[in-house]
């Protein structure tokens, strides 16, 4: 589980991490415009500012450094303007660029967007996309192997731009290091290098299984998770659905989905760096996939929140999960929420329990209700009722705590707590779309179900995931102080 100490904790472990791809520079040229011009029905932009920002894998390494690790930069450049900007860019962001390579005659990548407002009016792209020449090639395998066997994970980002060529691309599966993560447009070829993880989008994801991709085929990407996992030779597969956050298919254990905070598309710039840098981030530092890919989706949703190419920082990400000690909401509040939502046209979801120790069964269940609509609304028992129905020893968490870790997962919206031994009193006045509740329950054994039904809603049982259970989780703990 995330908390709010956890990005300092990562941080202050001083993780090295080898970032290995294309380099590119993201200029960013913004102004107002209020007139067209007089040759074509074009906007005219006057240019009030003008910025460069790391773009591509340089992104990337800025945001490994900007979450505290250290950053090695592996990658070429050319001897042009551009190629000394980015170097700049990533001295200034705390990026080691001693293992960065230049190559004479080659021009460095860059995509420069006009801005105006907060419209984007057109991108221009430059550089040389082919691949880094056989010297080269060779002399960034040199690089590999002295940076490697230093580093605590080397993160790839391919974006077929030249830098990863066959023969880099054998010196890495070679080498590996403690932890492979593997973002590439084209993850066929990395497939040898068995990566412990790769991140594909979805439209990659669909391409990988022969598909065209639509909303309506998430589902199919999940059932044929197997398959991912055999076309790219990886033992985790997390696919980034951008707006729609992404899904983590492990190798063992059910499919878990992040939910991203909706942003313009305008905004989502660099936001796919920013997730894979703190997923490996997250792994490197011993968390568990399911908590790594909640940590990643938290820090991708500090950087949509801003315009350009941007960092999450540590500081940054603290304050984002911190911020959900105060969701709590009492039930007015909730109220006025969920009729906002109505109101929108969005589908509501209602479960409650204890969530005394939250354990892989309460997370499968939880993404699971989520996808019954679009907003999940969780009421936590708070410590009276739960000691009526757990006994004198519980809760062991306080329900402040309780709905803290609750509100820091990404699937759930809203979090309220009840003292009541029902929350039959609360869904009339919410008025639920669902009523969702583990598998361990029938709809007869529910008092909430009559109120439901009358209310127009349905109730749903959801999975049920054996051998996982507080209780057992909390049996186990005792017993083995108990045998110290």
């Amino acid at each position: 589980m995330l908390t709010v100490e956890m990005p300092e904790l990562l941080a202050k472990r001083r993780l090295r991490i080898a970032v290995v791809g294309d380099a590119m520079l993201d200029g960013w040229l913004c102004g107002g415009s209020t007139r067209l011009c007089r040759e074509a029905p074009a906007p005219v932009v006057e240019i009030t500012s003008a910025t460069n920002r790391p773009g591509g894998a340089a992104n990337t390494a800025a945001n490994v450094a900007a979450l505290g690790a250290e950053a090695v930069m592996v990658a070429v450049t050319g001897t042009d303007l551009d190629g000394v900007r980015i170097r700049r860019e990533l001295d200034a962001a705390g990026v080691r660029t001693d293992a960065m390579l230049v190559e004479h005659g080659r021009r460095t990548l860059a995509k420069r967007r006009v801005v105006a407002g907060d419209q984007l009016v057109a991108r221009f792209d430059e550089g040389d996309s082919g691949d880094v020449r056989p010297c080269t090639g060779r002399a960034l395998a040199g690089v590999l192997r002295e940076v490697v066997p230093h580093c605590d994970a080397v993160l790839v980002c391919d974006y077929g731009a030249g830098t990863l060529t066959a023969q880099v691309r054998a010196e890495i599966a070679r080498l590996r290091g403690p932890l492979l993560v593997v973002d590439a447009h084209d993850l066929a070829p990395w497939a040898a290098a068995r990566p412990d993880v790769v991140t594909p989008n979805a439209g990659e994801a669909a391409a990988l299984l022969g598909a065209a991709w639509s909303r309506e085929r998430t589902g199919e990407v999940e059932r044929r998770a197997g398959d991912l996992r055999a076309a790219t030779g990886a033992a985790a597969v997390v696919v980034t659905l951008d707006r729609d956050g992404a899904m983590l298919l492990p190798a063992d254990g059910p499919v878990h989905r992040t939910w991203a905070q909706p942003a313009p598309e305008s905004q989502a710039s660099g936001a796919g760096d920013t997730f894979v840098a703190a997923l490996t981030m997250a792994l490197a530092g011993g968390l568990p996939t399911t908590a790594s890919a909640e940590f990643a989706q938290a820090a991708a949703d500090v950087v949509v929140g801003r315009p350009g190419t941007s960092v999450c920082t540590t500081a940054q990400l603290t304050a984002r999960l911190g911020g959900f000690r105060s969701s709590l909401l009492d039930h007015d509040e909730l109220a006025a929420a969920v009729a906002a939502h109505r109101a929108a046209g969005r589908r509501i979801v209602f479960t409650n329990g204890c969530f005394d120790v939250l354990h892989r069964g309460h997370i499968a269940y939880l993404n699971q209700a989520k996808r019954l609509g679009d907003v999940l609304v969780v009421a936590v028992n708070d410590d009276g009722s739960v000691r009526r129905l757990k006994g004198p020893g519980r809760p062991v968490n306080s329900t402040s705590d309780r709905a803290a870790v609750l509100a820091a997962l990404s699937c759930v919206d809203h979090v309220t707590t009840f003292a009541t031994d029902t929350t039959a009193g609360l869904i009339s006045r919410l008025r639920p779309d669902v009523y969702a509740k583990g598998g361990d329950y029938t709809p007869e054994m529910l008092p909430e179900t009559p109120v439901v039904r009358a209310c127009g809603g349905e109730v749903r049982i959801l999975d049920y995931l054996p051998d996982r259970s507080t209780s057992a989780v909390i049996e186990r703990i005792r017993g083995r102080v108990g045998a110290r």
